[in-house]
């Protein structure tokens, strides 16, 4: 369940050798990033029309007598569905002093209703559903699940009766522990480096009263004076069925949704019509500004301008301008300030629209050693410069071939939080067209630079919001950063907790079972020598390639971490033959994002090109891997970049338990032990980025993997053209060493790093198991795990989340590695409730490897779900590539997905119990908190553990 509760954000390199699955709130970013940027090359005006020709979801709509809209849209690639239903309520429909609702309510209705009275959770993954959950922003609330289609009725149920049947199942218990969760979500955002920047936006930039003004997730106050007659009021005036839209989009057809609607939702009766809250856009009377203290790396200067909402003609015009000036990898921003003039190590631009509102911005984070004044002086030039002469018609047509490229490739998706379901949806509720979307990629194929000049003169002229966030401690006065509250107002009201059913409807039953069909992999070689394995999907006409080398973290010397990550971040700055600015350009103009990762045993080049242009795509990714050019200047701006990440990572409690956990599980001198610091990678030199280029990326190191539209014949006839002459260098591979498959230290106790002034605890705690991915075992295990930590219905999160509302989530589940297996517990919990959420945490592990293993219904449960949703899995082609990537890492079988519903139906609660008791002893875990140590050590020493408090590695 998530918020929106965006803040400026610097991004951050990945986390320490081990990847631990940290629990976050999802927060939209307010700005675009700059990840893999996508476009396409448009030799003439009509290359637009054809791809937005390419962008298009059929669908047909019809509408209930009681007022509920239904839009349904066929795709038979998968036997899934994905539902979406949307209320016409957000937070922008809230009366003053009940902030926080729409989002508070958003929790309740998966607390069960009269007919599923248990978690909605619990429901979902009987169903199999995947991407399932729901989302509160100021304009609307949603909820969104896929399905296999034989569970679509099941799941229509569902989401009726919690519709037209939530009254009788609400109780004061479940308010009450709802509102403690989401006070924690509160904290859990507030708690993140520049997690109070939002709070300020929005308070500067629309003014007291407006509807925009107050955040989603609303002040404490607020949320501890909600009460059931609120809740009550809240479900009779906002969720009838008028003021909702059903998208089903997948296996199923108008024809057949017609009568299934009819018959779960046709009886709820119609409630009053929600009329969203009207809301001008605002102009500020003068520019303002202000400056706020956080634990940020690098100081971040970003402006503000109030601009129309998603309806707005001038919209489309408004993206593609700030695309072109700060989004794009190729942006203007991006050439000057930072590879240019190297005033800052980044950058960003863009256009956050709501329904009623949007918000222009314009961001960038200061380089050290350069002026604050300078950086913004020359921010305000090149503003001003770009309001009055507009981008040219090279910039505009990238940057909407940026867009294109990537709707394209996203067209695969039927549900989730971006697939077709939640694109017609949001048409709907927001603009009353299913089909905006559309709309908006019609005017984007004639969009001329006048148009976008014009649109931004428009907005950018008035005057703006600057924020400055700067390294420094915060204002101890905030109060809801700080606040800790555990008790409620509505702790003093009599306990209504009477379940009462209204209406009995029975539960239907699921038939049969999707099955999976994993593609059929076929294989190539390569003239270099190198090994193809393929799978063809044409649900797009797009191809996929991933390059993967056997290298990864692990790859890193002991005294150079950090190397594989910045080689791999430097082979697109430059080749022999082209500069960054170039490269970037080339890709943008061939529709094509090209990235770089891989983790800690694989570095990995994937490619995702519209397959029309994959030669051209192949020959620009070729360029990248075989001729990188390493220059000295790239070195150092890159460098920069990756050393202010390191150090904003040690601001975020996250990151600083994450680099603290590695050494303690694998020791500081294992490849998977060590983390990049300043000191290694300020030492790295330019001959070690050949040296690493050399040893590693090599085509008798790699291996590649493919997904197209194309026939394998096709792709490897490109493949062969472009990377056939390439040669592995006389130099000898490199070799990594694992000596010791032990755990480094001791576990059962615990490691405090103090962070001041957090209202949560960030707690993880693990443990080396001794498991391996390739083993059939480790299936037995995962699922075990689903009993403990592995998903929302799991023991830990249910007591600590929705039983004691002391955290916004906790997980614990194993960490995969080709060479290590590690289970990891993690979640942030309020800071005056860590040391009890330690022990609860260890008591629940105790309690389930001893004497309360896997139960006869979490069996069930737990098979059902993992059967279920493997279809859903596997929907999309960048998902088949990861397993496809996943099954050569673990030397498992082409047919390995599909032989999982026999294992899964053989399980037994004895032999999950079994491969839990084998791979975890709770005395075996090294348990870090990242806290306030005023407030939480004295928590910490009562457990009786050995304690050891270090303060924080600051990283300069």
């Amino acid at each position: 369940m998530s918020v929106l509760n965006a803040g400026t954000r610097l991004a951050t390199t990945s986390l320490a050798a081990i990847a631990l699955a940290i629990v976050a709130p999802a927060t939209p970013a307010l700005a675009d990033g700059h990840g893999n940027h996508a476009a396409g090359e448009m030799k003439a005006g009509g290359d637009l029309t054809d791809l937005v020709a390419q962008v298009a979801i059929p669908y047909e709509e019809f509408e209930l007598e009681n007022g509920l809209t239904v839009i349904v849209h066929e795709d038979r690639k998968a036997p899934v569905v994905g539902v979406a239903v949307w209320y016409n309520v957000g937070s922008k429909d809230e009366p003053t002093g009940k902030t926080g609702f729409a989002h508070l309510f958003e929790h309740l209705m998966f607390n069960g209703s009269e007919n599923a009275p248990a978690d909605y959770f619990q429901y979902l993954q009987e169903m199999g559903a995947t991407d399932y959950n729901g989302t509160t922003n100021f304009d609307r609330t949603n909820y969104f699940q896929t399905v296999p289609s034989p569970a679509l009725e099941r799941a229509l149920w569902l989401e009726s009766d919690r519709m037209g049947y939530l009254l009788g199942a609400v109780t004061q218990e479940k308010l009450d522990n709802q509102r403690g969760v989401v006070q924690n979500e509160k904290r859990q955002g507030d708690n993140q480096p520049g997690g109070l920047v939002f709070y300020e936006l929005l308070d500067k930039l629309f003014p007291k009263g407006h509807p925009y003004n107050h955040s989603v997730i609303g002040s404490m106050a607020d949320l501890d004076s909600a009460s059931m007659e609120d809740v009550r009021n809240w479900f009779r005036d906002k969720y009838g069925p008028n003021n909702a839209t059903v998208v089903l989009a997948g296996d199923i057809s108008a024809e057949e949704a017609r009568p299934m609607m009819e018959k779960y939702f046709g009886a709820i009766e119609r409630g009053p019509v929600n009329n969203p809250a009207q809301a001008d856009i605002p102009t500020l009377p003068e520019d303002i500004r202000t400056v706020m203290k956080d634990q940020v790396a690098a100081t971040t200067i970003t402006k503000y301008w109030p601009a129309p909402g998603i309806t707005s003609d001038e919209l489309t015009a408004l993206n593609i301008g700030a695309s072109v000036f700060g989004g794009l990898a190729s942006s203007r921003l991006d050439q000057i300030l930072v590879r240019e003039e190297q005033l800052a190590v980044g950058v960003s631009a863009g256009n956050f629209d709501f329904q009623r509102v949007g918000i222009l911005s314009v961001s960038a984070t200061l380089r050290p050693g350069v002026e604050l004044e300078t950086l913004e002086a020359r921010l305000d030039e090149l503003i001003a410069e770009y309001i009055a002469e507009g981008p040219n018609e090279d910039e505009v047509r990238r940057a909407a071939t940026n867009q294109l490229a990537g709707t394209i490739r996203g067209l695969e998706q039927v549900g989730g939080f971006g697939g077709k379901a939640v694109t017609l949806a949001r048409g709907e509720v927001l603009a009353d067209d299913p089909a905006n979307y559309k709309k908006n990629f019609d005017v984007l194929a004639t969009l001329t630079p006048a148009d976008v000049k014009a649109a931004m003169q428009r907005w950018m002229t008035k005057p703006s919001f600057t924020l400055v966030l700067e390294p420094g401690e915060r204002d101890a006065t905030y109060e809801e950063a700080a606040s800790v509250e555990d008790e409620s107002a509505a702790d003093a009201a009599p306990a209504d907790n009477t379940l009462t059913v209204s209406v009995e409807r029975p539960k239907p039953p699921i038939d049969s079972i999707a099955k999976l069909d994993f593609p059929e992999l076929e294989r190539a070689t390569l003239a270099n020598g190198m090994q193809v394995t393929y799978a063809q999907r044409d649900a797009v006409p797009a191809t996929y390639v991933t390059m993967s080398f056997n290298a990864g973290s692990a790859a890193d010397p002991t005294g150079k971490r950090g190397l594989e990550d910045l080689t791999m971040a430097l082979f697109d700055e430059g080749t022999a033959d082209m500069s960054s600015q170039e490269i970037a350009e080339e890709r943008e103009r061939l529709g094509l994002t090209l990235g770089t990762g891989g983790g800690a045993d694989r570095s990995t080049f994937t490619l995702s090109a519209l397959s029309s242009n994959l030669t051209p795509s192949l020959e620009l990714m070729s360029s990248i891997i075989r001729e990188p050019a390493f220059a000295e200047s790239d070195l150092e701006r890159v460098r920069t970049q990756t050393i202010t990440g390191i150090q904003q990572q040690l601001k975020s409690p996250q990151g600083l338990a994450g680099r603290a956990i590695a050494p303690e599980i694998f020791g500081p001198d294992s490849p998977y032990g060590g983390s990049s610091t300043v000191e290694s990678v300020s030492s790295i030199t330019r001959d070690d980025l050949f040296g690493f280029k050399d040893s590693w990326i090599r085509p008798d190191n790699g291996e590649v993997f493919v997904i197209s539209d194309r026939p394998l014949d096709e792709v490897v006839t490109s493949l062969n053209a472009v990377f056939g002459d390439w040669a592995a260098p006389q130099i000898a591979k490199g070799e990594k060493t694992f000596t010791d498959n032990g755990q480094a230290t001791s576990g059962n106790r615990i490691i405090l790093i103090n962070r001041p002034n957090s209202p949560q605890s960030v707690i993880v705690g693990a443990q080396l198991t001794g498991l391996d991915a390739s083993d059939p075992a480790y299936v037995d295990f995962t699922n075990a795990n689903n009993s403990l930590g592995g998903n929302f219905l799991a023991r830990l999160n249910m007591n600590l989340r929705e039983t004691k509302g002391w955290s916004y989530g906790v997980r614990g589940g194993p960490q995969a590695q080709e060479n290590a297996v590690v289970y990891a517990i993690s979640g942030g919990v309020q800071a005056d409730r860590t040391g009890d959420s330690v022990a609860e945490m260890i008591r629940e592990t105790a309690e389930f490897l001893t004497s309360n293993g896997v139960t006869a219904a979490e069996l069930e449960r737990n098979v059902a779900a993992e059967v279920g949703e493997l279809p859903g899995r596997f929907e999309t082609s960048p998902a088949v590539l990861s397993a496809m990537q996943s099954n050569a890492l673990y030397n498992r079988p082409d047919d390995y997905y599909e032989t999982l519903v026999a294992k899964y139906q053989g399980q037994t609660a004895e032999s999950l119990d079994a491969a839990a008791r084998e791979a975890l002893k709770v005395e075996n875990f090294v348990w870090v908190v990242v806290g306030d140590a005023s407030k939480v050590q004295s928590q910490l020493e009562e457990l009786g553990l050995p304690l050891e408090v270090r303060e924080p590695d600051t990283g300069e």
